[in-house]
C-alpha cells in the first residue's frame, strides 16, 4: 500500500481532508465550534494533508471562509478542489445547479471567497438523477472553457454513472470521480475499475457512512471492530485503511470538524492490514 497516489499530474498523499463537516449542522451556517474548526484545518496541513475537498455550497461559502483563514496564504504544495452542481436556500435543501452560468458562478464564488487565482480541480456533481446528456456535456464543456480561463487545472465528476463516466471521456481529459463508496457501500465498483483502466483517480464520499442515512455505517460492523481490536486500532482507521488497500488509486477525504477524529481518520494511512484482514473484509460485500 503506497502512501501517495495522482491527482491529475500531481503526487498527493492519499489521505487528504474533506471540508463537509466544517459548517454547522446540516452543512449550513457557521460552525458549532470556530476555533476548533480552523485548528483541525491547520492540524490537518500539519499532518501531511496536501488535498482539501470543498465546494461553495457547504455553508454556502462557510467552509471555503474557514480555508481562506485558516491556510491562505497557500503552499505551492496544497492542491484545493471543488465541486459544482448544487446551489441551497433559506430552507437549507439542495438543489440542483448545472446551467452554465450556474456552474460558472460556482466556481467564481470558491475563488473569491477561498483568495485563490486557480483551483487544482473541479468536480462537476451530479445532483439530479435524470440529468439529461445535453445538460451534463454542456456542463463539462462550461468546466473547459474556465479551465481555458485558467480558473481550474483539472475536470472531474462526481456522483458519476459508468455511462457518464464513458460519454465524460469523450468531452473532456478527466483527472477523477468523485462517488459514494465504502467498504459495505461497493455499488460504485464498475466506476472504480473504469477509473482504475483509465488512470483516473477515484475520491469516495461517505467512506464511513452518512450522517444522512445514504450509507451503511462500517463502524457498527463486528467483523471490523474484531479486526480493530485485534490491531490495536479503530474501526474507522480499519475502515478507511481497506479503501487504501483496496484499489491503488483511491484518494481519501475524510471529513471532521474534531481534532480528535482527524488524528484518527489520519491514522488509517499507518494501519497494515494482513491478507486474512483483507479476506474476510472483503467478503463484507
Amino acid at each position: 500500500m503506497t502512501a501517495t497516489a495522482q491527482l491529475g499530474p500531481h503526487e498527493v498523499h492519499r489521505v487528504g481532508f474533506g471540508a463537509m463537516q466544517l459548517p454547522g449542522r446540516g452543512v449550513y451556517g457557521p460552525p458549532r465550534d470556530r476555533d476548533e474548526a480552523l485548528a483541525v484545518l491547520r492540524s490537518a496541513r500539519e499532518g501531511g494533508v496536501d488535498h482539501i475537498d470543498t465546494a461553495s455550497y457547504y455553508g454556502p461559502d462557510v467552509a471555503n471562509e474557514l480555508i481562506r483563514e485558516a491556510l491562505h496564504p497557500y503552499s505551492d504544495d496544497l492542491r484545493i478542489v471543488s465541486k459544482v452542481g448544487a446551489r441551497r436556500d433559506a430552507s437549507k435543501a439542495w438543489h440542483p445547479a448545472l446551467a452554465p452560468e450556474d456552474i460558472r458562478a460556482q466556481v467564481e464564488a470558491d475563488l473569491r471567497v477561498l483568495g485563490a487565482e486557480r483551483l487544482t480541480l473541479v468536480h462537476l456533481r451530479v445532483m439530479d438523477e435524470n440529468l439529461g446528456d445535453s445538460a451534463f456535456e454542456a456542463g463539462l464543456v462550461t468546466l473547459g472553457e474556465l479551465r481555458e480561463e485558467g480558473k481550474l487545472e483539472l475536470i472531474g465528476l462526481s456522483n458519476a454513472s459508468l455511462g457518464q463516466l464513458e460519454r465524460g471521456l469523450e468531452i473532456a481529459e478527466l483527472a477523477s470521480v468523485q462517488n459514494q463508496y465504502g467498504l459495505l457501500d461497493r455499488g460504485g465498483e464498475d466506476v472504480l475499475r473504469a477509473c482504475l483502466e483509465h488512470d483516473l483517480a477515484f475520491i469516495p464520499f461517505f467512506p464511513l457512512g452518512s450522517a444522512f442515512g445514504a450509507a451503511p455505517r462500517p463502524t457498527k460492523d463486528p467483523t471490523v471492530q474484531e479486526i480493530a481490536a485485534r490491531l490495536g486500532h479503530t474501526s474507522a482507521q480499519v475502515a478507511l485503511a481497506w479503501l487504501l488497500h483496496h484499489a491503488e488509486n483511491i484518494l481519501l477525504i475524510p471529513g471532521t470538524s474534531s481534532l480528535a477524529h482527524l488524528k484518527e481518520n489520519l491514522g488509517a494511512g499507518a494501519v497494515t492490514l494482513g491478507e486474512d484482514d483483507l479476506r474476510a473484509l472483503d467478503a463484507l460485500a
